[in-house]
């Protein structure tokens, strides 16, 4: 165990540095000043962050990994298909409607759709998807063919929305597709696929385990679109209070409590759902249980240290950077937007489990480093995009249609499971440290632009693109293999061809 955790340990303290080591620099530049207590609380923050990290990594390998792949075992090993199909739906659900980002989501947009009505809808939206994406791996249905035919449903939808004068909804839409796909849900939903996958078998076994996320992120965004055609009026966005006295004090207590209290929301109706199964269905040994149960502890203990750490110190730091720099110079901004991305993506809790489990799946032919500098230089590429959009006011749509497009487009020339990899990656890479940071961020240097009235118009959708543009750069590497694998094929059947004839050993 003290093995295991000095290895978590080794490996936040990577992924935290960077972040931590940029920010702190800017701050002693003109660019970004930030007073001395913001440079404190914003170093303890940063070591809490890495703790939090560590211990929640540490927890999903020993508790919603396992919890995942027990469930999808022993339901598909059953024979109980049906079953497997009601439990999946019921999980989607209960893990939605609990998970935290989504009930920010539905307060911002409270005047005009009721908060129940949008996550119901979402939770039941994620719910039929991820139904839908066992039946994919059951069936053995190829995963580019619902994306393309799910993708084109949604821009359907968009399209309607825009005719009818809710083009604000569209960047709202799509970020849900990301705030839903949480560090809880991930490590379950993927184990969840590898263990039915594998249980299935199949010469495809590992490329089907993948996917899943990727479905279960187009539920919510068909959801609020649907949401979107039967509502009316503006979204208001109550600008939050970015201070960092807000989360100092008193009030760091209540916080506290408050953040305790959604991530055990979270994990007990997944501990509870599973308690079930395993009285009724699995029958784990002993030693299993205690392992999850210790495993719950740390992930929750982790959950709650990173969040606190987003909270109190890295979004009043984000949305200070993005004030100050678009004031300033927003060319500089843009850069620095870049850059931030291509290491922001490194703190993430759930891209270390999905990068651990591609490199075990794939028998080491996709490795974590190859897989994080795809999702470093997608990440930072949409970061930087989504800047370029606030400074010069565009619509979303002239990212999302050519980029989805070339996305799909890929699709038919790689290898299945790269498409695979890359559409779970766009999920995962849109995680809490690009809501809590980022989207800070941005909203500070929309509200310095073009004041707080175009925040849902121009600071949200940058989750979207986050979760868009590692679909290009991870299938761009698939594509890099097959070019590389054809030309190295030719160059060796070009060599047996002009081989001398007289080298030639005939026997009589």
């Amino acid at each position: 165990m003290k093995k295991a955790l000095l290895s978590k340990l080794t490996e936040a303290l990577t992924s935290v540095l960077p972040v931590f080591a940029i920010v702190l620099v800017l701050s002693f530049t003109p660019l970004a000043p930030l007073s001395w207590q913001e440079r404190i609380v914003f170093t303890v923050c940063a070591v809490f962050l890495m703790l939090g990290i560590a211990l929640f990594n540490l927890g999903a390998d020993l508790a919603m990994s396992p919890i995942g792949r027990h469930v999808g075992e022993g339901l598909t090993k059953s024979g109980r298909i049906k079953l497997l199909f009601a439990a999946c739906f019921l999980m989607g659900v209960l893990i939605t409607v609990a998970e935290p980002d989504l009930s920010v989501l539905a307060g911002q947009i409270s005047e005009v759709v009721k908060p129940m009505a949008l996550i119901s809808t979402v939770g039941v939206g994620v719910g039929l998807f991820l139904v839908l994406a066992v039946l994919r791996i059951v069936t053995k249905t190829d995963l580019t063919a619902m994306l393309l035919f799910f993708y084109m449903l949604l821009f359907s939808f968009a399209s309607l929305m825009i005719a009818r004068g809710g083009e604000s909804f569209l960047p709202l839409a799509f970020d849900s597709g990301g705030v839903t796909t949480g560090p809880i849900t991930v490590p379950f939903i993927m184990a969840l696929g590898i263990g039915i996958a594998q249980t299935i078998g199949g010469r495809n076994a590992g490329q089907n385990s993948f996917g899943l996320i990727a479905l279960c992120s187009a539920g919510p965004i068909l959801a609020v679109l649907i949401l979107s055609l039967s509502a009316s009026g503006s979204i208001h966005f109550p600008l939050p209070d970015y201070s960092m006295e807000s989360g100092l004090g008193s009030a760091f207590w209540h916080l506290l409590l408050e953040t305790c209290v959604d991530v055990a929301k979270s994990l007990l109706l997944m501990v509870g759902f599973f308690a079930v199964l395993q009285k009724f269905v699995l029958h784990l040994p002993k030693q299993k249980i205690v392992q999850i149960l210790f495993g719950i502890a740390f992930a929750f203990v982790g959950l709650v240290m990173f969040l606190m750490a987003v909270t109190i110190g890295f979004m009043p730091v984000g949305y200070k950077i993005g004030s100050q720099m678009a004031a300033g110079n927003p060319a500089v901004l843009i850069g620095f937007a870049f850059i931030i991305g291509m290491v922001v993506v490194l703190a993430e809790p759930a891209v270390h489990v999905l990068n651990q489990q591609v490199e075990e799946v794939t028998n080491g032919a996709v490795t974590q480093k190859q897989m994080m500098i795809a999702l470093s230089v997608g990440v930072g590429t949409s970061i930087g995009l989504s800047v370029l959009r606030l400074v010069l006011g565009f619509s979303l749509l002239y990212y999302l249609i050519p980029g989805y497009l070339v996305s799909l487009g890929l699709s038919f020339f790689v290898p299945k499971l790269y498409t695979a990899i890359a559409f779970d990656s766009g999920g995962v890479a849109s995680g809490p440290l690009t809501s809590s940071f980022i989207l800070p961020m941005m909203i500070g240097a929309c509200v310095t632009l073009r004041g707080s009235n175009a925040i849902m118009d121009f600071a949200f959708g940058v989750v979207a693109m986050v979760a868009m543009t590692p679909l290009i750069t991870i299938q761009s590497l698939g594509f890099s293999s097959v070019v590389s694998a054809f030309v190295k094929e030719k160059r060796t059947v070009q060599k047996i061809l002009s081989a001398d004839d007289a080298q030639i050993i005939y026997f009589e």
